[in-house]
């Protein structure tokens, strides 16, 4: 073989061994590419499971825009969180929170944008607190602001009003901001318990009632009273949760008794007042729920058992007049709801 074939060979070889490497560079490019896609994706998915968590609003305080009272306030890395106050329909907002972003992504555009109407007392949506953070297109009388994935955190202070609607039957999580990905993805938001002034009552009365059942506990009253107690109180979150919060509050007041029955061998004369005070739980529910047709059967049967329950203090007086002004108490509300 000539010296000039073999030159020839060896160039083959060469550009062929070249043309490999090259390929082989391009197959490694794109399944880097495909791998940090897949990165990406996974990322944004667990960022999305962890909206309303702290993944990337990391605080937030809830004022009321007119008298400047903190409401609410949540620090996910100190784990702070406290509500001061109850948020009612139409409640004039400032929420004040924080945005750390950890990564910077240049290309990847992201949004704030707020559910709540515009404030009857501020002229603006939107201001922004950390001024070195930039904005993009930002109008702060817009209901969303947006702005790019930049390192850093961006503060932003948002004025708003809850519609009057919200909460009007029970209480509600309400969505107050929202934090978008390029896709539309939620990445965080904040929410916030928004509860009429039936409800706010409500919880203020039951709160104090389950303190109530748990001295009566501590002190040993009987066991009997202790279960129509709690019978009593179950019912009533049952009626609240369904939107009968007057009902529920009329409930928790039948509790109010100054003598509450010490002795557990007397607590038999209790067991038949338990029946009688959830029966009074469920009409009340049912006397919201029904029309005027069943009202009058209805208030038949709570005559009945007002009838029942007085011969019941009848028989208590003979034993322990204690019990029985505990029972004639009760049976005076349940008088009083009836009308008699």
């Amino acid at each position: 073989m000539s010296f000039k074939h073999k030159c020839y060979i060896h160039r083959y070889y060469r550009n062929l061994a070249r043309g490999k490497n090259k390929l082989r560079t391009k197959v490694f490019a794109i399944c880097l590419l495909v791998l940090l896609t897949v990165v990406s994706f996974v990322s944004i998915m667990t960022t999305q499971g962890a909206a309303g968590e702290g993944e990337w609003i990391t605080s937030y305080r809830v004022e009321d825009s007119k008298t400047g009272q903190l409401m609410v306030e949540v620090d996910f890395k100190t784990g702070e969180n406290r509500t001061v106050s109850s948020i009612f329909p139409g409640s004039e907002l400032k929420v004040t929170f924080t945005v750390d972003v950890t990564v910077t992504s240049p290309t990847t555009l992201l949004k704030l944008k707020t559910s709540m109407v515009h404030s009857a007392i501020e002229d603006v949506y939107w201001k922004l607190v950390s001024q070195e953070y930039e904005l993009v297109a930002y109008n702060p009388n817009d209901q969303s602001v947006q702005f790019y994935q930049a390192k850093g955190k961006l503060v932003m202070t948002l004025y708003g009003r809850v519609p009057i609607t919200v909460g009007k039957d029970k209480p509600v999580q309400y969505l107050v901001v929202t934090l978008y990905g390029p896709a539309g993805e939620t990445l965080d938001n904040i929410t916030v318990k928004v509860v009429t002034a039936a409800m706010d009552e409500y919880q203020t009365i039951l709160l104090q009632k389950e303190e109530k059942l748990q001295s009566l506990k501590d002190s040993g009253v009987a066991p009997g009273y202790i279960e129509l107690y709690e019978n009593v109180l179950n019912e009533s979150i049952v009626q609240a949760e369904q939107g009968n919060v007057e009902s529920a509050i009329g409930m928790l007041n039948t509790l109010s008794v100054s003598n509450e029955p010490a002795s557990s061998t007397l607590e038999g004369l209790f067991l038949p007042a338990v029946g009688i005070l959830i029966a009074v739980s469920a009409v009340l529910g049912f006397m919201f729920i029904r029309g005027r047709g069943k009202m009058q059967y209805v208030l038949l049967v709570l005559e009945d058992q007002i009838r029942d329950l007085e011969g019941l203090t009848l028989r208590a007086s003979k034993v322990d007049r204690t019990i029985s002004a505990s029972l004639e108490s009760v049976k005076d509300r349940l008088k009083s709801v009836v009308g008699m």
